[in-house]
């Protein structure tokens, strides 16, 4: 079964998220903040995808992904955004950080798991 972990400051993203994803038979782990994903990380949790918030309190998403690809065990793995931003500059700046893909809030669960199997092998 391959890892998802949900990283976002919304109860309800994570909430309405993980649902799906359990439903399309992926395992979850969720995470409330930046610094939250970070402990999981550096605990030893080895995901198959990280999809991640970009506005969140503390540190923000694209910050969050430079650190992320700064640990060895996750220096390839996907990472997509998920966010209401749909600027082109902050798409740039994210994919320069390391993101693997970027999708806009509200995501269908179609999309959501459409962008998934292009990312996740």
């Amino acid at each position: 079964m391959k890892t998802i972990i949900l990283v976002d400051d919304s109860a309800t993203i994570l909430l309405s998220m993980s649902t799906i994803l359990s439903k399309a038979g992926y395992g979850v782990e969720k995470a409330a903040s930046a610094e939250e994903g970070m402990t999981k990380f550096k605990g030893g949790l080895k995901p198959d995808l990280l999809i991640t918030d970009l506005n969140m309190p503390g540190m923000n998403g694209i910050e969050f992904i430079k650190e992320v690809r700064k640990l060895p065990t996750h220096k390839f793995m996907p990472i997509l955004f998920l966010t209401t931003e749909s600027m082109q500059s902050k798409r740039d700046e994210a994919k320069a950080a390391g993101a693997s893909g970027w999708l806009v809030k509200p995501v269908n669960a179609e999309h959501l798991l459409g962008a998934i199997k292009m990312v996740v092998k």
